[in-house]
């Protein structure tokens, strides 16, 4: 199956841009970063970066949606062990695009970006786990936080295990909380 040249063109392009981001964010911060200064470190017109992406903000948020699509893919179903599937199709993503997570996440990072990652699990985890009222938003922020903090320690400690693992490892402390929050909590003695 040949490829059209545009399309070819088109994902030399994104490859280009994501890749000046990159380095610009190492360099200067997610915060400090242009538009501008993003078009010129790819040697591509800003033409083509808005005929790719909105703003700097679309630009990452394209590539942690291909890592959170995997997050709710249910076509596998929903065992234990399709979720922790899925979740090692998300630290596979992740992987994927090291350099990038470790540049939003790192110290010269983006709160912006930390917070959207939270706030996706946190939303999917209210909206897919039973959890119980009223600490249900507790414990699905809870488990945001967690995951962020999951991804953010494995790739600081540059993946010392491997996504497969972090899945397990994920999974099974989500299940501990989860298993406290829907245990009564015991009644003080009188």
């Amino acid at each position: 199956m040949s490829r059209s040249p545009e399309n070819v063109r088109v994902r030399r392009t994104r490859t280009l841009l994501r890749q000046a981001l990159v380095e610009l964010i190492e360099e200067r911060g997610f915060d400090r970063v242009t538009v501008g200064q993003i078009t010129e470190r790819a040697m591509v017109s800003r033409a083509a970066f808005y005929r790719n992406y909105r703003d700097k903000y679309r630009l990452v948020e394209e590539i942690f949606d291909e890592a959170a699509a995997a997050l709710i893919d249910k076509t596998g179903g929903d065992s234990d062990a399709d979720r922790i599937r899925r979740l090692e199709a998300f630290y596979d993503g992740v992987a994927r695009y090291d350099r990038l997570y470790r540049a939003l996440l790192g110290r010269k990072g983006s709160p912006w970006f930390a917070a959207r990652i939270q706030d996706t699990v946190t939303s999917m985890t209210a909206t897919h786990l039973p959890l119980p009222a009223p600490v249900d938003d507790l414990i699905a922020t809870l488990l945001g936080g967690m995951f962020l903090n999951s991804v953010t320690w494995w790739l600081t400690h540059d993946r010392p295990v491997p996504a497969r693992d972090m899945a397990t490892h994920y999974a099974r402390l989500a299940a501990a909380l989860i298993s406290e929050a829907n245990t009564p909590p015991s009644q003080p003695n009188s």
